[in-house]
Parts: structure tokens; C-alpha cells; sequence
């Protein structure tokens, strides 16, 4: 696993901090209660870690079991990623919220925390630190998932009604930003591979 460095864990900790963004997530998670859906925070942040250091260990040949490459897979979560920013902006309802343990698992655990995003970022840090700096790194920031989770609806009360509402439609169009940049940077990474793959032809 590597020797633990605490400046590797410090370093990996900001990455993921800035990749996952839990606080920038306050609106839709919000929103997401708003329109009905049940999120636990005892199940969001325990099911974003173990899918997170499932995909750490086990992410590459993962997707490669099922012939689904990275950029695939980013693609795939920057659709989802838009769809709730179209939520977010126009506010619509498209995604339902009819699992059995409520919006904890979707779209909360996957894809807002455990996404293509958070993914690609383990996959990178993981080539350059030490795995148990990851870890502990990744456990921190789960720590924090779990907190700002239970503690929403008094992040609300703070931020008052009118607040929740500008930070919706920012965060939406924020979210539609990011859902963009996904789908074109990976795309561009598939259009490179189907043009040499041609030319080898």
C-alpha cells in the first residue's frame, strides 16, 4: 500500500475536496429533499466510500470486464449530471425519486459523490501517491459528505429560502457548466481513439 505521507494525504485531500464538492452540492441536495426525496446521510457517505475505494482498487478492470472505457463512463455521468442541472435551472422534475432507500443511493452517493469526476481523480492520484494517503484522504472527505448531509436542513435555515433559490439556479447553471466540460473533454479523448484506431486501418 505505500508509506502514509501526511502531505500526500493533505494534498490528496484538497483534490478531492475540490472534485467532490459537497458544499457546492447544498442546493441540489435541497432540492432533491424539496421534490421529495429521502436522503440518510448513515447510507449516502458509508455507500460513496465503498464505491469509491471499490473503484480505487478495482476501477480499470472493472470497466474493462464489461468493455466500457473511462471516457465511456464519463460521458454516461455527464448526461446524468446534466439532467439535474436542467432540474436545477428550469425547475422541472424528470429524475424520479422512487428507490427504496430514497435518493440516498441515486443520485446522492451515485453519481453526486461517487461520480465520473471523483473516479478519474482516484485513478490520477493513485499514480502519483501512496494508497493509504489516499485512503485517508478519501475517508476525510467522506467525513465531511456525511456531516454537511445530516446537517442540510440547518445549512438551510441559515441561508434562508431566497438563499437556497440563487444557489439553486447558480448550481444548476454550474452544474450544466461541468456536466459540458465532462462530455466535451472525454469525448474528444473517444474521437482521438476512433481516428488512430481508422488510421491503423
Amino acid at each position: 500500500m505505500g508509506d502514509f505521507n501526511f502531505r500526500e494525504m493533505v494534498s490528496a485531500f484538497i483534490v478531492l475536496f475540490a472534485v467532490i464538492d459537497i458544499l457546492g452540492s447544498v442546493p441540489i441536495i435541497i432540492d432533491i429533499r424539496d421534490k421529495g426525496g429521502r436522503i440518510s446521510a448513515w447510507q449516502a457517505a458509508p455507500v460513496s466510500f465503498g464505491i469509491l475505494i471499490a473503484f480505487l482498487f478495482l476501477g480499470e478492470a472493472l470497466l474493462g470486464l464489461f468493455g466500457v472505457d473511462l471516457s465511456s463512463f464519463a460521458i454516461a455521468g455527464s448526461f446524468i449530471l446534466m439532467i439535474m442541472a436542467i432540474e436545477m435551472i428550469l425547475g422541472v422534475h424528470i429524475f424520479k425519486h422512487d428507490s427504496p432507500a430514497g435518493a440516498s443511493i441515486v443520485p446522492v452517493a451515485f453519481p453526486l459523490v461517487a461520480g465520473a469526476g471523483s473516479f478519474t481523480t482516484l485513478l490520477a492520484l493513485r499514480a502519483e501517491f501512496a494508497l493509504s494517503s489516499i485512503i485517508v484522504a478519501l475517508f476525510l472527505n467522506i467525513l465531511l459528505v456525511f456531516f454537511v448531509l445530516h446537517y442540510t436542513d440547518n445549512i438551510k435555515k441559515i441561508v434562508g429560502g431566497g438563499g437556497v433559490y440563487v444557489m439553486k439556479k447558480f448550481f444548476g447553471i454550474i452544474l450544466m457548466a461541468m456536466s459540458i466540460r465532462l462530455f466535451m473533454s472525454n469525448f474528444a479523448s473517444l474521437l482521438v481513439d476512433l481516428l488512430t484506431q481508422l488510421k491503423a486501418l
